[in-house]
């Protein structure tokens, strides 16, 4: 997609430039900058549970790559500690006093993006002449489905969420995915409504035409009486 290749020019030209790192950098110290130490696979739960809901949801192998940017640019260090299970040390991260500073610089003073949407559900509905109308259906209660289930997932998450007073902004974002996505299910209820609408409109007009039309004359049953002294 032309976003993800950007991105990835954007991560090329970035290196360890502080000045230049990509807007996923930023999102993982992020993440360090509430303080606790945290190994790859907390980033990746932690990632999970807000920022995929409005930017990202990484794999472990992109978080790996950003802390390495990240601890070469002196935004974060990192050291191995043993784990209470006897199983091998694993190495944990921490954002630097310089991380620290640079990702409030960043947040203040950074230009903000506008969001881009891509909705696959309505670029499947605007191609909506090469469907029948009960595939455009389904993809829109398949939508409908899924906009649920991620309002529920926030709705969880905001809950869990809401005696932690460090996450009370990242709080706030999963109340606006929770609004965001019971718009998407109930903005996929209307559209249905729309192509109910669309389908009933196109039934009356091709029956009013053929009204207008009237019956085909058979012409096995001759003309009508009367009409062979018509001009």
């Amino acid at each position: 997609m032309a976003d993800e290749t950007a991105e990835t020019a954007d991560e090329t030209s970035a290196g360890t430039n502080p000045r230049t790192l990509p807007a996923t950098s930023w999102a993982v110290l992020g993440l360090l900058s509430f303080g606790e130490e945290l190994s790859g696979y907390d980033l990746k739960k932690w990632s999970d549970w807000s920022l995929r809901f409005f930017y990202w949801s990484p794999s472990f192998s992109q978080i790996y790559s950003e802390l390495k940017r990240l601890e070469k640019a002196g935004y974060a260090s990192s050291r191995m500690v043993a784990q209470d299970t006897g199983t091998r040390d694993k190495r944990v991260y921490r954002i630097t006093g310089a991380g620290m500073a640079a990702v409030r610089t960043w947040a203040r003073e950074a230009p903000v993006d506008p969001p881009v949407l891509k909705h696959g559900p309505m670029l499947r509905l605007w191609l909506g002449h090469l469907l029948e109308p009960e595939q455009m259906r389904e993809v829109l209660h398949r939508h409908q489905e899924f906009a649920e289930d991620m309002r529920r997932r926030a709705e969880a998450d905001v809950e869990g969420a809401k005696d932690e007073a460090a996450w009370a902004y990242p709080t706030l974002t999963l109340k606006w995915a929770e609004r965001y996505y019971t718009s998407e299910r109930d903005l996929a209820a209307a559209m249905l409504e729309d192509i109910d609408a669309l389908e009933a409109a196109r039934a009356a007009a091709g029956s009013a035409a053929g009204a207008v039309e009237g019956p085909a004359e058979d012409p096995a049953e001759g003309p009508a009486e009367g009409s062979a002294n018509r001009p």
